[in-house]
């Protein structure tokens, strides 16, 4: 498979699915992603044990505030100049892109990145879905160490994070993230292609393509957004009124950034770590927690994670207490087949 401009539409959409209403809206860099490969070519996606075992990936993430990564949405060299401080350090080039992220705005701009490289895209993410933090992840789950990690911005500053935890990335990278005006480039968790054939979440680049050409779950709730309340810190709720055949239904949505919860008459519905997704009626494309808004018309719709989310350390590292949402349990979002 190769991502041409078309293809590319198709996978953005998924990707917003994926988002679970956050990881930073995909119509920020669905731009720089089209530019690419208008300049340099459609990206082919390739599986990870279609490369050596020892191929060195070159896993790419966003960081910080999307608001200022609308604003600030890199150059053409960024991709290269990060991709030659990661060689550096391992002595060896890089074969293939991986996105640390494939929910949001982070797989459309690993697309620019392999675009402007000239490698492939590896058809695997390290979550599956989109996190807020840099250490919710599987890599962290399969025990692979963050270091060395390098954060770069689009003037080429660079800084390298060694001998650290998942911890200490995520607590010593925001606080660079703030020198730098609020935008890094993330490569962090470094990996090979046999180590992301046996630890990465795998087939979430052809995943995002399907969800993004229709294969849309049935909908849990149809209906309208009724009230949205924001009281602060990135945290939400949307209460979602159902329409149709729906009509009487009321469903709660919280929001810890992304789409944590789905409740109705005190059960839940779906459940972080499965992912969940306003989709718009209209448009089609899936609705960031910030863009919630009352009247929309949407399709409230539910996907399971991949399954190491669903284990003990899984649900310890980004499950329901992770979110603050303690005695919570999974409903069915969470047995639906990938």
């Amino acid at each position: 498979m190769h991502l041409d401009a078309e293809a590319l539409i198709d996978f953005a959409r998924g990707c917003a699915v994926l988002g679970s209403g956050g990881g930073g809206p995909v119509a920020d860099t669905l731009p720089v992603a089209a530019q690419a490969i208008e300049e340099c070519g459609p990206v082919p996606v390739v599986a990870p044990d279609a490369l050596a075992d020892d191929a060195l990936m070159l896993p790419v993430s966003l960081v910080g505030s999307p608001a200022v990564a609308a604003e600030r949405i890199g150059g053409r060299a960024e991709a290269e100049r990060l991709a030659a401080h990661v060689a550096g350090l391992h002595g060896r080039p890089v074969a293939a892109v991986m996105s640390g992220e494939i929910g949001g705005q982070n797989g459309p701009f690993t697309v620019a990145c392999a675009a402007r490289l000239g490698v492939p895209l590896l058809d695997a993410d390290s979550i599956g879905r989109a996190f807020p933090r840099l250490d919710q992840n599987v890599l962290e789950l399969a025990g692979l160490s963050p270091s060395p990690a390098v954060l770069a911005d689009e003037y080429g500053r660079t800084v390298v994070l060694d001998h650290i935890d998942g911890a200490y990335l995520e607590e010593l990278a925001r606080q660079v993230v703030a020198v730098f005006g609020g935008r890094a480039v993330s490569a962090d968790y470094p990996l090979t292609a046999g180590q992301a054939a046996r630890h990465a979440v795998r087939g979430s680049v052809t995943r995002a393509v399907r969800l993004g050409r229709g294969e849309e779950p049935v909908p849990l709730l149809t209906g309208k957004v009724a009230a949205v309340r924001r009281p602060g810190d990135g945290a939400a709720g949307v209460l979602l009124e159902g329409t149709g055949a729906d009509a009487g239904r009321l469903v709660q949505v919280r929001a810890r950034s992304e789409f944590v919860a789905a409740m109705e008459d005190g059960r839940a519905l779906a459940l972080v770590p499965d992912v969940i997704a306003l989709i718009d009626a209209r448009t089609g494309w899936a609705v960031p927690v910030e863009e919630a808004r009352y009247g929309l018309r949407v399709r409230l719709v539910t996907l399971a994670a991949d399954p190491v989310w669903y284990t003990e350390a899984g649900l310890r590292l980004a499950g329901p207490a992770a979110f603050g949402l303690d005695g919570l349990t999974h409903g069915p979002g969470r047995e639906e087949a990938r």
